[in-house]
């Protein structure tokens, strides 16, 4: 097996890029990858998730304690030839002094060696020092090798590794020049997500054959060897009495769902049918509603004409159909959607309009108390619980009734207007907050249960707050 986390001196260094064809580079010599995100992002793992063939988990020191982390390691990565984990930020980048969420605290979590991608731009000799400094910082982090990304020619190439090989005993792994042909599209929240491409998996394989060409893949293979192989941990709980059925909107619109997520949905007994809020007239046969994140203010044409599927949504939620929507999702519920001079009608079950600005109004990781309102929280526990959670938007939404009801209260972070987030209306749950499925937060069991609890009242607990 082989296991290492890929890092950078600073963010924006190219490390993104470098993942994804280490990646697919990889798993173009038929091993089996398993990739990893460290932090909370939903765009990167689609990328990555493209590029290895099996579907990317995020690793969160805020979200999970480290014994949980340890275990989301083995379980997705026990039967992997190579588990890739991608940093955030730079290597000792992290929220507090002691750098205890930062990507060195991860690998040495984990024992993982150190790739360090370092954007070479503009340096000669000075590189020197910065490798021995990130060495010197914290003797326990192994950097087993860097890999030097935008270089100016052959030339420029030739120096650095030279410079490096009298200073330093870190081998250079992999030298990647300056590629127009490497950038992946960007936008305002960031990458453009993976599922929105038709090119994607066209434009993976180019970068995978671009860093094959420009890394030693078997020097990186050795560096990373281990012999002890992981322990997965005991297989989560499956609930197959009583199912439910969930639409989810998954399109080019709405994309952004942790795997982990989904994985806990149908461990819950739910049966996940995708729908397409761009195309789709209809919503399937469902017994509950999901609606993710993503950019529906891409899309404002294209949803707004197809109106036979927001009436047919606005109406299912009128009438009792229970639904939790995200961030996205909740952008897409409300009224409409204004974004640069343009308004657009959405589906119109929550009174309020969005509007976009240019900077972001929530962003970063949040904390949340749940209140009565909240439908799931069930009598049984979880009343008033803190969750830790994260946020990222550039909307907000305006126009609320003054008697609207949260199903949270902020202790960290905006939501809705910095103190209040989940709308709760009829059976629907709509909030800026991404939740994640962890021990601290298993919203998919809970999510299921009110499901069957709304579809059979007798044969369930009744939640708290009875809609």
């Amino acid at each position: 097996m082989h296991r290492f986390l890929i890092s950078a001196a600073h963010k924006s260094s190219g490390k993104t890029t470098v993942s994804i064809g280490l990646a697919a580079a990889l798993h173009a010599r038929g091993l089996v990858v398993q990739p990893y995100k460290k932090g909370p992002d939903y765009i990167d793992p689609l990328w990555l998730g493209t590029a290895a063939g099996r579907p990317c988990y995020n690793l969160d020191f805020f979200l999970s304690p480290d014994a949980e982390l340890r275990q989301q390691f083995a379980r997705h990565g026990h039967d992997a030839d190579v588990c890739l984990v991608e940093g955030n930020k730079g290597l000792y980048d992290g929220l507090d002094l002691e750098g205890s969420n930062s990507n060195a605290a991860l690998a040495r979590l984990l024992d993982l060696p150190v790739v360090l991608v370092l954007d070479a731009r503009g340096m000669t000799r000075g590189i020197a020092p910065l490798i021995l400094g990130y060495q010197a910082f914290d003797p326990g982090i192994r950097i087993a090798g860097v890999i030097l990304n935008r270089l100016g020619g052959r030339r420029h190439e030739s120096k650095l590794r030279a410079v490096i090989e009298h200073y330093t005993e870190v081998p250079v792994i992999g030298a990647v020049q300056e590629d127009p042909e490497l950038a992946l599209v960007e936008r305002h929240l960031g990458l453009m997500p993976a599922n929105e491409s038709a090119e994607a998996a066209r434009h993976v394989a180019a970068i995978g054959e671009r860093i094959a060409a420009q890394v030693d893949l078997d020097r990186l293979l050795a560096l990373s060897h281990v012999t002890t192989p992981l322990a997965p941990p005991p297989p989560r709980a499956s609930s197959r009495t009583d199912p439910v059925r969930i639409a989810v909107a998954r399109d080019a619109a709405f994309g952004f769902y942790y795997a982990d997520d989904l994985d806990a949905l149908a461990a819950a007994g739910a049966e996940t049918v995708f729908f397409d809020t761009l195309k789709d007239a209809t919503l399937p046969a469902c017994d509950g509603l999901l609606i993710g994140g993503g950019f529906p203010e891409c899309f404002l044409g294209e949803l707004e004409a197809n109106r036979a599927l927001r009436t047919d949504i606005r109406r299912a939620i009128e009438g009792g159909l229970p639904t939790y929507a995200e961030c996205g999702g909740l952008m897409y519920l409300a009224r409409g959607i204004e974004w640069k001079g343009r308004y657009a009608d959405m589906v119109g079950a929550i009174p309020g309009d969005v509007r976009m600005h240019a900077k972001p109004v929530g962003r970063g990781y949040v904390i949340l108390e749940s209140t009565a309102m909240h439908p799931w929280r069930g009598r049984d526990g979880g009343g008033g619980a803190e969750l830790h959670a994260h946020e990222f938007h550039y909307s907000d939404i305006a126009g609320l009734p003054a008697d609207t009801r949260f199903a949270y209260d902020v202790r960290r972070g905006h939501g809705i207007d910095g103190h209040h987030d989940g709308i709760v209306l009829h059976r629907m749950l709509a909030s800026y907050t991404h939740l994640r499925a962890t021990a601290g937060c298993d919203w998919p069991a809970k999510f299921v249960q009110y499901l069957r609890h709304c579809k059979n009242p007798d044969s369930t607990k009744v939640p708290a707050c009875s809609l």
